[in-house]
């Protein structure tokens, strides 16, 4: 499996953790290209500080468990619970506040790169929280 793959991969099972703590507008980007230190990066909004901390904790948990014992290199932001960036060095996972999220717009930043389809369940009742079907996939 290549590493770019590896990283899709991740992404997903990120996605999909941050998915079951009812993460919100889940968005990820194969940003290979621009930063060629990196090869995913997955956004997710929360409602509440507690909300940021469980989907954290739940991408933590999965990255941990389903992939080999993976670990993030680097976490801040976990004392405020406001914005918690994950730093796998081949993915960035952003769980922030929605307000945050607005604020710092990270998608504007982002958005002219290829979005990763994340391959999430439709909630009934929700818009299209299963990721776009535009993909980057290989």
């Amino acid at each position: 499996m290549t590493a770019q793959r590896e990283s899709i991969d991740a992404v997903r099972i990120a996605a999909a953790a941050a998915d079951r703590i009812r993460a919100e507008d889940p968005v990820a980007y194969d940003v290979s290209v621009p930063m060629a230190i990196c090869d995913a990066m997955l956004i997710v909004s929360s409602s509440n500080e507690r909300q940021t901390l469980a989907i954290a904790d739940e991408i933590e948990k999965d990255l941990y468990l389903k992939c080999g014992g993976r670990e993030p290199r680097d976490v801040e932001g976990r004392d405020q619970g406001r914005w918690v960036l994950l730093d796998y060095g081949d993915v960035l996972v952003h769980v922030m506040l929605r307000d945050v999220r607005d604020f710092y717009g990270l998608e504007r930043l982002w958005g002219d790169c290829p979005e990763i389809g994340l391959d999430l369940p439709e909630r009934s009742g929700a818009g299209d929280v299963g990721g776009s079907a535009k993909a980057a996939d290989d």
